[in-house]
């Protein structure tokens, strides 16, 4: 397959999350960045974040709870 180079302008922080990011998995930056577009493209990403929402949707009381649970054992100690 024929490659392109092209120049693209990100902060230092993302070039170096990036960099880390393909070192960790074994790629180099530019396959790491193809394989995020093809996922994006793919709606892979999107299909995680609906997931993900469908989640907190059915178990927000849950967390809820959870939460207010601590508040009022650290109201406890608190007095």
């Amino acid at each position: 397959m024929a490659k392109t180079q092209k120049g693209w302008r990100v902060d230092d922080e993302i070039a170096e999350l990036a960099t880390a990011r393909a070192k960790d998995r074994g790629m180099s930056v530019g396959d790491y960045i193809a394989a995020l577009v093809r996922e994006d493209a793919g709606g892979l990403r999107q299909r995680g974040l609906d997931a993900a929402q469908r989640f907190l949707d059915e178990h927000q009381a849950v967390f809820d709870e959870a939460e207010d649970a601590d508040h009022r054992s650290s109201e406890a100690h608190a007095a």
